[in-house]
């Protein structure tokens, strides 16, 4: 039984997970223990009856561009990137049906024998069944990230908000890991972001989420608990609107 959605700033919304938060302190990979905490802390929103979709990076595993740049074809190398997520997914997947949360991954790139294709209307059907819909692969073309797979689903899926799940707790005005007089944002518009070119996300995904009116919050998803704290409007984040 999901607990009432009570004091909740949003009732569905799409999660962003860059691949780099499932490595915890590996230099590669998957760590399980990151992997069940990012688990438990969508199973604790999902449990609040929340509407939960999302879109994780594949950066842990194959970062395309960077080896775009070091003689692999950039077309080919993304698609490696694409296939990168799609791991991540089921990883993802895995980890969430251990703790009883019901998932479905849909792949931009056709393949039946592990997961769903990506159909809009099948997913918003998951979606009103308190299914978590995992979205792998992109748009299932090259020379784009994440971002704007993301940004597109979560206008496709008429989310309330855009969360961006990452290792800082909200944007500062510098990378704050290198700067310690960085300072971090309360809010920013999205015009804010563009101009000030903040790289929160590719300025493709920000147009679109300004188009759609679709708020973008920055958290950190590495503090256990913290996904429901600011689904709250409590902890500490930075709100795109």
């Amino acid at each position: 039984m999901p607990e009432p959605a009570l004091n909740l700033r949003y009732r569905k919304i799409l999660l962003k997970v860059s691949g780099e938060v499932l490595m915890g302190e590996s230099k590669f990979g998957i760590d399980p223990k990151t992997l069940e905490a990012v688990a438990e802390d969508i199973a604790e929103v999902v449990r609040h009856g929340v509407e939960l979709c999302l879109v994780i990076g594949g950066g842990n595993i194959f970062r395309g561009v960077s080896l775009a740049g070091k003689g692999i074809e950039r077309a080919s190398a993304d698609y490696m990137g694409m296939l990168a997520t799609v791991m991540n997914a089921l990883a993802l997947q895995g980890a969430l049906e251990k703790i009883g949360v019901f998932t479905r991954v849909q792949s931009a790139i056709p393949m039946d024998a592990v997961c769903e294709p990506y159909i809009r209307r099948r997913a918003i059907r998951h979606l009103e069944k308190g299914r978590v819909v995992i979205f792998a692969a992109g748009l299932g073309a090259p020379f784009f990230t994440t971002d704007t797979p993301a940004a597109l689903r979560a206008a496709e899926m008429g989310c309330d908000a855009l969360f961006k799940g990452t290792s800082v707790d909200g944007v500062y005005t510098a990378d704050p890991k290198k700067d310690p007089s960085a300072e971090r944002y309360e809010s920013l518009s999205y015009q804010e972001v563009l101009a000030k070119d903040l790289r929160v996300m590719d300025a493709s995904a920000i147009s679109l989420m300004r188009d759609n009116q679709i708020p973008i919050v920055v958290f950190s998803i590495r503090e256990r608990g913290n996904f429901l704290k600011v689904l709250k409007g409590e902890g500490v984040y930075t709100t795109i609107a």
